[in-house]
């Protein structure tokens, strides 16, 4: 059994309409994931599958917070995540991509969404992340200040961030 078997969602197995899953993704889904972006948080997610002639409409909402390392101290900070995806899943002979259409094996027609779920998480996390102004670490920021080459007034700009 795969520690992410509880993320499979048989797609043959629904009738047509609306399915919902809800999971909750905390430290041992991150640790289990093994991935760098992120190694801990606290979120729920909810799957919500409609059936439709033969076609799967899977929408993805995550929300909740997670722990990322400051690019400034390197202190951990917490991000708040408020995402949504959606991914168009059919069946056929083999696994594929069809442009924005994810076609599953006939032969094996389980979509697991695990790792849908940590993309759609890195994927919100912004570009820069930074504790806000006066949240590093005091010691990490004041070694950072003493080897930069700023003038006060940048410096001064800079903490605000």
């Amino acid at each position: 059994m795969s520690a992410f078997s509880a993320y499979d969602i048989d797609l043959e197995s629904l009738n047509e309409g609306v399915h919902s899953f809800h999971y909750e993704l905390n430290d041992t889904y991150f640790a289990a994931i093994d991935a760098d972006e992120v190694r801990r948080g606290n979120l729920t997610a909810d799957v919500k599958v409609t059936v439709r002639l033969g076609a799967y409409d899977v929408d993805f909402h995550v929300a909740g917070e997670i722990f990322v390392t400051c690019d400034r101290c390197l202190d951990d900070m917490s991000l708040e995540v408020d995402a949504d995806d959606h991914v168009r899943v059919k069946l056929g002979p083999e696994f594929g991509e069809e442009g924005d259409l994810l076609v599953l094996s006939e032969q094996d027609p389980v979509l697991n969404v695990a790792w849908f779920l940590y993309e759609l998480i890195v994927l919100s996390i912004p570009i820069k992340h930074v504790h806000p102004a006066g949240g590093c670490n005091k010691e990490m920021a004041a070694k950072l200040y003493e080897h930069m080459a700023v003038s006060t007034d940048e410096l001064d700009d800079q903490e605000e961030d």
